[in-house]
């Protein structure tokens, strides 16, 4: 197989199914469900960990073997059983359907792998060796996870407020502008962004790195930064690397 690209998929209130009951399929239906999924498990027999899900309702649940039909809607498909004639069976669907699918006992026989997560709140760093040897991204995920450690979820919620100030439409802000600012945003010390407790306290921030980068001061009234508006609103529109997908 040839390599693989990587890409971060928006599955929140999508149907994803699940084939399989063990604790491979409990892992699968685990990281769906942090994705916001809408996850539909099919096994005959469930791991305790599965059944205490579908009793809380946060999953639901199909105790028998895969049938055809299954698939029916699915965004995703993940072939997790101990069987692997169910295995193949769900895969070939999937892929018949355009599905993309994920075979836990042959990856090469699916139409995608998974790679080792860690999340810091909307932080996600996925590492995959591209099927060449799991363990490997095990451990990279492993050193990342000790390395990175829980400022980070705040620090990206904090980043997420400044970016939508930064793209509201009401700033005017330019692409080159909105690139500025949220490099700025990066270096930005703990001391001080954690410091932020409400939306007032953004837009001063916000203020404060507009100075900065224009090399003056503002006051509180933040007429400096209006100022800066307006001249930045005349910026030629453009492609935004720090637009929606970012």
């Amino acid at each position: 197989m040839g390599g693989y690209y990587p890409v971060m998929m928006n599955i929140e209130g999508r149907r994803c199914v699940v084939v399989g009951g063990g604790a491979v399929a409990e892992r699968k239906t685990k990281g769906l469900l942090e994705a916001g999924a809408d996850v539909l498990v099919v096994s005959p027999a469930l791991t305790p960990g599965l059944e205490a899900l579908g009793a809380s309702g946060r999953i639901r649940l199909e105790r028998r073997p895969f049938a055809s039909g299954d698939l029916k809607d699915a965004a995703l498909a993940f072939a997790a059983s101990d069987s692997p004639e169910a295995n193949a069976a769900a895969a070939a669907e999937a892929v018949a359907a355009g599905i993309p699918v994920n075979r836990a006992d042959h990856g090469d026989a699916g139409t995608f792998i998974t790679p080792a997560v860690v999340r810091r709140g909307g932080l996600l760093v996925a590492v995959s060796a591209s099927g060449a040897g799991p363990g490997l991204a095990s451990r990279l995920a492993k050193t990342i996870d000790e390395e990175y450690g829980g400022e980070w979820e705040a620090f990206t919620a904090w980043l997420g407020r400044v970016r939508a100030m930064v793209m509201s439409p009401e700033r005017g802000f330019g692409p080159e502008l909105r690139r500025r600012l949220m490099r700025a945003a990066l270096d930005v010390p703990e001391a001080a962004w954690s410091a932020d407790r409400d939306e007032i306290d953004i837009d001063r921030r916000l203020n404060g790195l507009l100075a900065q980068l224009s090399g003056g001061t503002t006051d509180e009234s933040g007429a400096e930064a209006a100022d800066d508006r307006g001249r930045h609103k005349t910026e030629r529109a453009g492609a935004d690397p720090d637009g929606p997908g970012h």
